[in-house]
């Protein structure tokens, strides 16, 4: 158990470091989406973004959809590290 919520944790990590990295370059305009690689960041990133892009569209220009995207992706792995220290801790 705990190394499926270790493992789930880590994919949160970097899933949100991608995150990170697809937001800050969404401030530059001139770069092109559909090359390389920035077509791979843009297909794995953009489906997770448009679930909080439905829910809170942009408002004046600005996307504020990537916060909810962090702030979920924060409360999921904290659960799971809650749910690691509940199965540990079980476990003696």
């Amino acid at each position: 158990m705990n190394l499926l919520v270790t493992t789930l944790a880590t994919f949160i990590g970097i899933y949100s470091s991608l995150l990170f990295i697809r937001v800050l370059l969404s401030w530059f305009p001139n770069i092109n989406w559909y090359n390389q690689p920035f077509a791979a960041l843009s297909q794995v990133t953009d489906p997770y973004l448009g679930l909080f892009r439905s829910i809170i569209p942009p408002f004046g220009g600005m996307d504020f959809s990537p916060i909810l995207a962090f702030i979920a992706l924060q409360i999921l792995r904290d659960v799971l590290f809650q749910l690691s220290r509940v199965s540990f801790l079980s476990g003696f």
